[in-house]
C-alpha cells in the first residue's frame, strides 16, 4: 500500500499493517514456499507460506502505561510438551538434531534442527506428532484463552534457540556495545499522537545507556519530523536513526539508503548494535495487491522477495568479519497485525483510509502468505546467527478484535488495544511492550 507520510494529510505508510492470522479452519502453517532460501548454518530452511489479516472490533485503542508483555512474557518461561495428535492416516514425527550457529561476535553456539518422517495407516488421513524434546516455541501459546486454535507458526522447522523469557531468540551474546543504530519504518521512527518519549526507540535508548555506559541521545533525537518522516535529529550521543515512515525492506540496501546513511566506513570499528522493525509496509502492499486481483503465485513471489531483502541485509552485516572487526549485532522484529488472527481487513474503523477497502476472496490464502513471510524472518535469524523478537505473538490479542472470544488470539475479557487510531501503529503501551521485547533479547 502506498501511503503518503505527510502528517495531517494522510496516514503514514504502514509499518506493520498485516500479520499472521491463523483463523479456525485455516491451512496449516508448514506448507513450503517455492521461493524459500536455504539456511547454511542450520540446514535447509524451506519456507512455509502463510498469511496475515486484520480483525474487527470497532473498539478504539487505549493507551496504558506500564511494561506488559503477554505471550511468553515471564522470565524463565516453562516449555510445554508437544504431543502427537491424530487427524487421519499419515503420521508425521519430528526428531531433533543440533548444528552450530556462529554469532556476530565470532562465538559459536548450538542450535537444534528438526527432521520429519511420515508413516501411513489404513485410512489415509494424516497425523502429526512430535518426538524427542518439547518445542521451546510452545511458550508462545501461553496467555491465549484457546491454545489449540491460537496463532502458531512453525518456527521449529528452522531450529531456533528461544530465549528463556520467550520474547525472542537467543543467538547472540550482546556485550560491550559502543554504537546503536536504528533502521526501519514508522514503528521505529514513532508517530503521532504518541509523544517522542513514548516511542520504543526512545525508551530502549534509555535502557541501553544504562546497560552499556553509552552517551545518551538528546531530546530532539527522540522526536519525529512530521515533514520527512524521520527522527528530528539523525545522530546524537552514541545513537543513530535512519528509519523512515513508509520504509520497506528494499530501503535497507541500495537502491534504498538506510544502511549507507548509517554505516559510513569510518564507523565500522565501533562495536555496534542494530535494531529494526521492517516488513509491515511490504505486506500491506502485498495484501492490497491480492485484494485487487493479483494472482496468488505473484503475491507469494512478492512476499518471498521482501523476506529475502531482509536476509540480504542481515548477511551484509555478518558475512564479512573485516567489515566490523570489533563486532556487530542485529536484532529485528517479526511483523504484527491488528486483527487478532481473524483475517478481517475491515477490523479497524480507519482501515479503508489506508486502502483496505476490499476483503480477500479467500482469507485463508492471505493467512498462508503472511505465515510464510513471518516464518522466513525466523529463518533469517537462524541462518545469520542474529535475533528476532516476537512482536506478532505479543500483540496478537491486543488488536481490534481483542474482545471477540471466537478470535484465534483471544486472551480473555478486558484486554487493551495496543494499536492507535491509524490502525497500524502502536499506542504508548504498545511501544513499551516493543521496548521490553528488545530489552529482554539484548540482556540475555
Amino acid at each position: 500500500m502506498n501511503y503518503d507520510c505527510r502528517l495531517a494529510v494522510t496516514l503514514p505508510r504502514p509499518a506493520g499493517l498485516l500479520a499472521l492470522l491463523l483463523a479456525v479452519g485455516a491451512p496449516a502453517c508448514g506448507e513450503t514456499e517455492d521461493a524459500s532460501a536455504t539456511a547454511p548454518t542450520s540446514g535447509d530452511t524451506s519456507s512455509s507460506t502463510g498469511e496475515d489479516t486484520l480483525g474487527t472490533s470497532g473498539q478504539l485503542p487505549t493507551t496504558t502505561d506500564g511494561p506488559v508483555t503477554e505471550t511468553g512474557g515471564s522470565e524463565g518461561a516453562t516449555d510445554s510438551a508437544t504431543d502427537g495428535t491424530t487427524t487421519g492416516d499419515a503420521t508425521t514425527s519430528t526428531t531433533g538434531t543440533t548444528s552450530p550457529v556462529t554469532s556476530t561476535d565470532g562465538t559459536t553456539s548450538t542450535t537444534s534442527t528438526t527432521s520429519t518422517s511420515t508413516t501411513s495407516d489404513t485410512t489415509g488421513d494424516e497425523t502429526t506428532g512430535t518426538t524427542g524434546e518439547p518445542s521451546d516455541s510452545d511458550c508462545l501459546l501461553e496467555g491465549f484463552a484457546n491454545p489449540d486454535t491460537a496463532l502458531k507458526l512453525d518456527y521449529d522447522q528452522f531450529g531456533p534457540i528461544i530465549g528463556s523469557h520467550c520474547k525472542g531468540t537467543n543467538h547472540q551474546d550482546i556485550t560491550d556495545i559502543e554504537r546503536v543504530v536504528f533502521l526501519g519504518d514508522s514503528v521505529t521512527v514513532g508517530t503521532p499522537p504518541q509523544l517522542g518519549d513514548d516511542y520504543y526507540r526512545s525508551k530502549l535508548a534509555d535502557v541501553l545507556v544504562d546497560r552499556f555506559g553509552l552517551t545518551p541521545p538528546n531530546a530532539l533525537w527522540k522526536q519525529a519530523n512530521p515533514i520527512d518522516g524521520v527522527a528530528l535529529v539523525k545522530e546524537s550521543g552514541d545513537f543513530v536513526s535512519c528509519s523512515k515512515w513508509g520504509a520497506r525492506t528494499d530501503d535497507f540496501l541500495p537502491p534504498g539508503n538506510q544502511v549507507d546513511d548509517c554505516f559510513p566506513p569510518d564507523m565500522f570499528d565501533k562495536r555496534t548494535l542494530v535494531i529494526t522493525t521492517m516488513g509491515g509496509n511490504d505486506i500491506a502492499a502485498i495484501a492490497k495487491d491480492g485484494a485487487n486481483g493479483m494472482p496468488l503465485d505473484e503475491v507469494k513471489a512478492n512476499a518471498a522477495e521482501a523476506a529475502d531483502l531482509l536476509r540480504q541485509t542481515a548477511h551484509w552485516f555478518v558475512d564479512d568479519p573485516a567489515k566490523f572487526p570489533n563486532g556487530v549485532f542485529l536484532v529485528f522484529a517479526n511483523v504484527y497485525e491488528f486483527t487478532d488472527g481473524t483475517a478481517d481487513l475491515m477490523a479497524c474503523p480507519a482501515a479503508g483510509l489506508g486502502g483496505f477497502d476490499k476483503p480477500w476472496q479467500n482469507p485463508a490464502e492471505l493467512i498462508d502468505v503472511m505465515v510464510g513471510f513471518n516464518e522466513q524472518f525466523m529463518s533469517v535469524a537462524v541462518e545469520t546467527g542474529t535475533d528476532m523478537i516476537f512482536m506478532l505473538e505479543n500483540f496478537c490479542g491486543h488488536g481490534f478484535k481483542a474482545g471477540d472470544p471466537s478470535a484465534p488470539c483471544y486472551r480473555g475479557p478486558g484486554q487493551q488495544n495496543w494499536f492507535d487510531l491509524t490502525c497500524i501503529h502502536p499506542t504508548a503501551q504498545g511501544h513499551t511492550v516493543i521496548a521490553d521485547l528488545f530489552t529482554a533479547v539484548i540482556d540475555e
